[in-house]
């Protein structure tokens, strides 16, 4: 089961990066700008999404303006385009390495903490703007998901919340010791029970992690839902949206 997972997840790495590289060179792919959804009404919130693994922020852009909230700002930042060792050293969008598929398997620390850092920036620009940072949310889907668990987890200032969808914590065995501010603010985690990339075995892995971590921590699950969201997803996401930046 475990090749499959893996053949799969190379299979969706390696048709992925070549798409979005073969449209975008690498030298502009990572110099591209954030895709904005700007607020329609007075801008009060926002939240941080960050795309999956050899994908860009306009796709989450356009499932966010289906569901936007007036007052709030959605921000996609795009990943660097880096070599990834678990497709081969092929380059693609991607916020740090991925060197393995095991929930326990060697990881990319130097690359992740480099990445948290980056969207601490992101986070401290809207802070700058006038945004309160219990005013803004951090999300993101599979990869993007996973640094934003890590990052925000790690951060010295409060968050409005963390969204994590078909993703997972990583450098999981270094909490609950380098957990700061952010234990007790809301976290939705969001995981299909056929997802053949991130298994839900991880899912399931990182709820048992997160629930001893933090306070306000809910996961769900969606029968069938592969590596993708779904419309009961999103509309489960604006729900939550709704209460914690109202």
């Amino acid at each position: 089961m475990f090749t499959f997972f893996l053949n799969t997840y190379r299979l969706f790495l390696l048709l992925s990066g070549f798409f979005i590289l073969s449209c975008v060179g690498s030298n502009e792919m990572s110099l591209m700008a954030p895709i904005i959804v700007q607020a329609t009404a007075k801008h009060t919130a926002s939240l941080i999404f960050l795309h999956g693994l050899g994908d860009t922020g306009h796709g989450w852009s356009a499932g966010f303006e289906e569901i936007r909230a007036p007052h709030v700002k959605y921000i996609c930042p795009n990943a660097p385009v880096n070599p990834v060792t678990l497709n081969g050293g092929f380059r693609m969008p991607s916020w740090f390495d991925i060197r393995s598929l095991s929930f326990s398997g060697s990881e990319d620390e130097e690359g992740i903490k480099t990445a948290a850092e980056r969207i601490k920036s992101i986070i401290d620009e809207e802070i700058k703007s006038g945004v309160p940072s219990d005013r803004i949310v951090l999300g993101g889907f599979s990869q993007g998901g996973a640094l934003a668990l890590y990052t925000a987890l790690t951060m010295e200032k409060p968050l409005a919340g963390i969204l994590a969808l078909s993703s997972w914590l990583p450098l999981h065995k270094t909490f609950p010791e380098v957990l700061k501010e952010n234990k007790d603010i809301p976290i939705l985690q969001c995981h299909g029970t056929a997802d053949p990339v991130v298994a839900y075995a991880f899912g399931q892995m990182t709820n048992e992690v997160l629930h001893k971590l933090c306070s306000k921590h809910e996961f769900k699950s969606y029968s069938g839902l592969s590596h993708s969201s779904s419309p009961q997803e999103m509309r489960d996401v604006r729900e939550w949206i709704s209460k914690v930046l109202p």
